[in-house]
């Protein structure tokens, strides 16, 4: 057995590793060894290719969504109507006048939107419920990616082509999902202490606020500096053949010298799909709290949770769509790394 053939592969990888990025810990990277090009559409022109091609494909992917809201509410449940009236009426026995005019109907809307948005009408999911929502959120994202992939490329598919092959990847695409998870610890860190922080006090102000805000802050900064890849590892990944860690590594190839444009994409599809959230679920709630104050015979029909639901599944197919199409403009440009 050769002793040194293990350790020639390491160094090759290292090699390879240190080729492929050429910053180096502690040391400056001058401006024109670091600037890389990257020709994209602006951000609201973007958002508006992304809309453009799922509304050419309205059919298909308006399919994906409701099988994708059928599953999550046979396997894993939707919102608690019941949850959702007594916070109503919690609001309105407790806010006395404060939301009786116009505009503070709005931010009464606006507050059972947030608790609604943020899982407060969801009662505590089981484990095998879990394990559903992750399976069907998987299968959805890569359903999405193939279909983009092949209507993209010329061919005439079906949402039952994609739901039939797309699924090969399914334990890549696993494994890029826990790899993600484990990058999101730093954030969630960062959470924990600002809940045990609250608790003690510890934020009502001084250097020691100071000193867990910087840390927190750093914290999330590499969370995000980490993750930025992932997401484009998680295309990558459904590639036919593709491994997973050959995937992480092209797409670290990919966000080499662009980390910081690209994340502020990401950041923007993020806020554009709270923002879609909030225009269309705001009017809901104060039209179905209207349409109930009259019409009392219908105050069990679940309309905001089903509507959280169709909301919910579309935004998986959207922010999976926004992904792969922002993905293709980035691998267009085929800049050396920098």
């Amino acid at each position: 057995m050769n002793i040194k053939k293990p350790f020639t592969k390491i160094k090759k990888r290292y090699v390879s590793f240190l080729n492929r990025r050429p910053h180096r810990t502690f040391r400056r990277t001058r401006r024109r060894d670091y600037v890389r090009s990257l020709k994209l559409p602006g951000y609201i022109s973007f958002t508006h290719y992304v809309n453009k091609t799922l509304w050419r494909n309205r059919k298909t992917f308006g399919l994906l969504t409701l099988l994708y809201a059928v599953l999550t509410a046979l396997l894993v449940g939707i919102a608690s109507q019941d949850i959702y009236s007594t916070l109503k009426d919690a609001i309105n026995t407790t806010s006395g006048d404060l939301f009786s005019s116009a505009i503070g109907e709005i931010g009464k809307a606006g507050l059972l939107f947030a608790t609604s948005a943020t899982g407060g009408l969801s009662q505590g999911l089981t484990e095998s419920q879990q394990i559903y929502a992750g399976i069907i959120s998987l299968l959805t994202w890569m359903t999405s990616v193939w279909l983009l992939r092949n209507i993209l490329a010329g061919h005439k598919v079906k949402m039952r082509d994609g739901l039939y092959s797309a699924g090969a990847p399914i334990i890549s695409t696993f494994i890029i999902a826990l790899v993600f998870i484990i990058q999101l610890l730093p954030l969630a860190l960062a959470l924990i202490g600002y809940s045990a922080a609250s608790a003690t006090g510890l934020l009502a102000g001084g250097v020691e606020a100071m000193l867990f805000w910087i840390a927190a802050g750093l914290l999330a900064v590499l969370s995000l500096y980490w993750s930025t890849s992932t997401f484009f590892a998680l295309v990558i990944v459904t590639l036919p053949g593709m491994y997973p860690f050959k995937a992480l590594k092209a797409a670290g190839d990919i966000v080499v010298g662009r980390r910081l444009r690209i994340l502020f994409r990401l950041i923007w599809m993020m806020l554009i799909t709270v923002i879609t959230w909030a225009l269309i679920m705001i009017p809901i709630i104060i039209f179905d709290s209207w349409i109930k104050s009259f019409w009392t015979v219908i105050e069990w029909v679940p309309i905001i949770p089903i509507i959280l639901l169709l909301l919910g599944s579309f935004t998986i197919i959207w922010v999976s769509s926004y992904i792969y199409l922002f993905y293709r403009k980035v691998v267009a440009d085929e800049a050396d790394p920098a």
